[in-house]
């Protein structure tokens, strides 16, 4: 257990930096509010869930060992993300008919956790490079996975909220378009520096 401030430091600053998830949650606060937020939020964590349980099993090593699939991947994720970015650059300013617009789902939640290549290379950072029960790699695993949990649900609430209090702003013409603009340049940013390591 000696590695476990270390391990909780490097988890909080790998998931509370900003990234595809932590920006399209600020997104979505700032859209429709936090409640309305909160089966995204959801889905994002879910999903992370499942890169958890593909990065410890392996999975991803396997995948990436097929020549082709590691650009495959990269495509269909860099595809995905521009079209998140796109959706938010070009969402109308709130109205009071802004409860009528549906949030994003569960789903989508769920979707972008599973082609986040952040999300994976955080995990194989974290999974790699601490071992918190020594010679017990279940229970490593499972210690990590409570660990990640936990961290990743405070740090994305707290970025959901961020972007509720930002809400007033979204319902002026002129400063939602440059807030949604500037959310959006910042996804492809954030996913560019990904694919980048």
């Amino acid at each position: 257990m000696d590695a476990l401030p270390g391990f909780l430091l490097a988890a909080v600053a790998l998931a509370g930096s900003p990234g595809p998830a932590t920006l399209s949650l600020t997104a979505t606060g700032a859209a429709f509010g936090a409640r309305r937020g909160l089966l995204y939020l959801g889905g994002i964590v879910i999903g992370m869930v499942v890169v958890m349980a593909i990065v410890a099993s392996g999975l991803v090593g396997l995948l990436l060992a097929v020549p082709g699939a590691a650009t495959i991947v990269s495509v269909l994720a860099a595809g995905y993300f521009l079209y998140l970015a796109w959706c938010i650059a070009t969402a109308p300013p709130l109205d009071e008919q802004a409860g009528d617009r549906r949030a994003p789902t569960f789903a989508a939640g769920f979707l972008l956790s599973l082609v986040n290549p952040k999300g994976y290379a955080a995990m194989a950072a974290l999974y790699s490079g601490f071992v918190l029960v020594q010679a017990r790699v279940a229970a490593d695993i499972a210690l990590k996975m409570a660990l990640l949990v936990a961290i990743m649900v405070a740090v994305n609430v707290a970025w959901l909220l961020a972007g509720a209090s930002l809400t007033n702003l979204f319902r002026q013409p002129d400063t939602n378009r440059v807030i949604n603009v500037a959310f959006a340049v910042l996804l492809v940013a954030s996913v560019a520096l990904a694919l980048a390591f």
